[in-house]
């Protein structure tokens, strides 16, 4: 709690709840952040959820939902996953969606020259504003073998959605070669084309 007299310049994170009814300049990350009435961050925020019912000026990034009550004010740079602005509510910014993120173990283990199911644990993509049919992995670089249609499973692929993988649709595929490992690379796009960034290298051990 950030009390109404109290002033921070500096950074707060690894935060629970902070809740501000004073102010801070500078830096907070925390799961979940309450800016009260009289309440003012200037600076960085990065949160799970925030709510906003003071000010919060500067470079705000929300995962999930960012709510802006009828007395708050938001004016910035801001990354979101959701929004709810109520009714006297106040939104100046420049507004980005969160591009998506991979997430797993990024391992897999396959039999030589058989196919395997590629599961959720492995890697499967994250978007708190877009439904698992809307978010698409390409598939590059692939080395030792090849994803694939369960429903075909000799016939390479580029792209699948986060649907059919968790449905249990997507295979990797050993083409038999002697070597103990292979690999592929994947990025994940949702729907109004933001990216994962960087792809990321998914090991396959082949036994």
């Amino acid at each position: 709690m950030i009390g109404e007299d109290l002033v921070i310049r500096g950074e707060i994170r690894n935060g629970g709840t902070i809740e501000v009814r004073g102010l801070i300049e500078g830096v907070v990350a925390a799961e979940r952040v309450i800016i009260h009435p009289g309440g003012r961050v200037l600076g960085i925020l990065k949160a799970d959820t925030a709510e906003v019912h003071g000010l919060m000026q500067g470079n705000v990034s929300v995962k999930q939902l960012l709510g802006i009550g009828s007395g708050g004010v938001v004016r910035g740079d801001v990354r979101y996953g959701k929004i709810a602005l109520a009714a006297g509510g106040e939104l100046s910014a420049e507004l980005r969606n969160i591009p998506p993120e991979i997430e797993g173990d990024f391992q897999i283990v396959v039999r030589r020259g058989r196919t395997v199911a590629i599961t959720s644990a492995d890697i499967s993509a994250y978007d708190p504003d877009d439904a698992a049919g809307n978010l698409t992995f390409t598939v590059t670089n692939p080395a030792n073998g090849f994803v694939a249609k369960s429903a075909s499973p000799r016939a390479a692929i580029e792209r699948f959605t986060q649907a059919e993988l968790l449905a249990g649709g997507i295979v990797f595929a050993h083409d038999g070669n002697a070597g103990v490992a292979a690999s592929f690379e994947v990025v994940v796009v949702d729907k109004a084309g933001a990216s994962s960034g960087t792809p990321k290298a998914v090991q396959v051990a082949v036994v």
